[in-house]
């Protein structure tokens, strides 16, 4: 049986290329009558912050320096990585490549990340562990001193607080833990803290957030001594605390920044990196966080990992989605175990850690990060820092052309139509992953996000009220080309975003054609709930 051609054109709007998916597709009542919307009676299930989309703006961008090299730097394919335990930015590791400081004045880079505002910006990762702040005017210093491996100047700094106001973005942020600021006896001081703290306040900045060390579950990249261990980060974890609540009382503690947990198999793919589990460092601290925070990558790249790496043609599979929500099972336990009652955040994630797979920058990559939103907003998770905002793969903007990726417009179309609740959407087990949030600056609607993942098929739920629909979709899975209703998505000359013009869908059954990604608004669902 064909599909009728009123039926088609709810599919696949006014694209051909999307019909021509779709015209050989059968639609069979069965089908049609699977799954259906009540989106007056969904229940609420989870609560996030406003700035729920957010993104990691890595120290080593503000300072330049060695980050994850581009594939393109590492030849094909890239070489094997070298013997021996990963460390970060050495000169002979063909994984890293430098990258002079990012320039945060850029008008273009402003207005893009300004319309995913309001946002958390963190600034933060590995190298701000070892990153000395040389708090005066002068020239950067040619070499970072004793004990620390980068160095961030005052202006630098200065720029990352004038793009927080200009974005519509709260910082979040570590300090520094490497050797350079620990007494003869090893313990953490504050000498570096308290003057980039002071600094900060002095040009009008303010810290949202704070974690103390980045990733202390991997302190082979922390920067620490050698012996440092759980007992030494709890001591010290509880010094910032102090000095935090006094410097700056208004700042969330979040911690303890666990990475590297909760998905089968050993920590970081077997990289060969020493490795101290998050419940050894919350025994430590006892319940000292106002939030428990985490990273997750979906897996290591191929950066790190070589062709043991993810394969691509596994990456709509339902395990591979489940890996968001297994992490955060995993940290959730731990939470109630040591900081019950406390949010969890989510500061750092991507498809893959290492800089990300080469297909993170494509369309195929969409479908993870939005079901991962709609997934841990149902948990209240709080926060959903992507990393990075324009840097290596699996950053959400090209840091050579400042053009938005596909992620990029996946987050921008979150931002756009999803309020902070998140609802029982009513639906699961089919071949559509299927979400819903009241509606963003519309008292009583309802979003819906729809992923269909299927490669061959389309799939339809009934809606009892008529929608305005946003389908995102793409000519090739690995292409970073994103259509909106069949339009190709772009941005002016000096980065600014354009209307997302919706297609107004009647009442009855709608159809989603295959690796679509849609949003369904349902201004008029009258839900109580989303009311307040």
């Amino acid at each position: 049986m064909s599909i009728p051609k009123s039926l088609a054109t709810r599919i696949a709007g006014s694209s051909p290329i999307l019909l021509a998916l779709t015209a050989i597709v059968p639609v069979s009542p069965a089908l049609v009558a699977q799954d259906a919307l009540a989106p007056k009676s969904m229940k609420v299930v989870g609560e996030v912050d406003p700035r729920y989309v957010s993104y990691n703006v890595e120290a080593v961008e503000v300072t330049g320096g060695r980050f994850w090299a581009p594939y393109s730097k590492m030849g094909s394919p890239p070489p094997p990585p070298p013997q021996g335990a990963l460390s970060v930015g050495q000169e002979n590791d063909p994984r890293f490549h430098y990258r002079p400081p990012i320039d945060l004045s850029n008008g273009r880079l402003r207005n893009l990340a300004a319309a995913l505002g309001p946002a958390f910006v963190r600034v933060s990762g590995t190298w701000r562990n070892a990153t000395y702040f040389q708090n005066d005017d002068n020239p950067p210093m040619k070499a970072a001193p004793k004990g620390f491996q980068n160095v961030l100047t005052r202006a630098e700094w200065k720029g990352v607080v004038d793009f927080a106001h200009a974005v519509h973005g709260d910082i979040v942020a570590s300090v520094t833990t490497s050797e350079g600021v620990r007494d003869k006896d090893g313990v953490w001081t504050d000498t570096q803290a308290k003057a980039w703290f002071d600094y900060t306040k002095s040009i009008g900045g303010s810290i949202a957030a704070m974690e103390f060390m980045n990733e202390p579950t991997i302190m082979a990249l922390s920067g620490a001594p050698d012996q440092y261990g759980a007992a030494e980060y709890g001591r010290d974890s509880k010094l910032f605390g102090t000095f935090l609540h006094k410097q700056s009382p208004a700042t969330i503690y979040l911690g303890p920044s666990s990475t590297a947990e909760g998905l089968p198999g050993p920590p970081l793919g077997g990289l060969r990196l020493r490795f101290i589990p998050s419940e050894s460092l919350l025994q430590a601290t006892g319940p000292l966080f106002a939030g428990f925070s985490y990273h997750v990558y979906y897996a290591v790249s191929h950066r790190c990992m070589g062709a043991n790496g993810t394969d691509v043609k596994t990456v709509l599979d339902p395990e591979w989605f489940q890996r968001g929500e297994m992490v955060e099972q995993f940290y959730a336990r731990l939470r109630d175990q040591y900081l019950p009652g406390k949010p969890l955040w989510l500061t750092e994630t991507g498809e893959a850690s290492c800089g990300g797979d080469t297909w993170a920058s494509s369309f195929v990559d969409t479908f993870r990060l939005l079901d991962q939103l709609g997934n841990l907003a149902q948990h209240s998770v709080q926060s959903v820092m992507v990393n990075t905002l324009a840097s290596s793969d699996y950053g959400l903007i090209d840091e050579n052309t400042l053009e938005p990726r596909p992620n990029y417009w996946a987050a921008l179309l979150w931002k756009r139509t999803m309020g902070t609740k998140a609802l029982d959407s009513g639906i699961a087990g089919t071949p559509l992953r299927v979400y819903s949030q009241c509606m963003k600056d519309t008292p009583g609607g309802v979003s819906v996000l729809v992923l269909n993942v299927d490669k061959n098929a389309a799939h339809s739920i009934k809606v009892p009220i008529s929608s305005q629909r946003f389908t995102l979709s793409s000519t090739d899975l690995l292409s970073q080309k994103v259509l909106l209703n069949g339009q190709p998505l772009q941005t002016s000359a000096d980065g600014k975003v354009p209307a997302f013009v919706p297609e107004k869908v009647a009442a009855g059954v709608v159809s989603f054609a295959p690796l679509t990604v849609t949003v369904l608004t349902i201004p008029s669902a009258a839900n109580p709930a989303c009311r307040r």
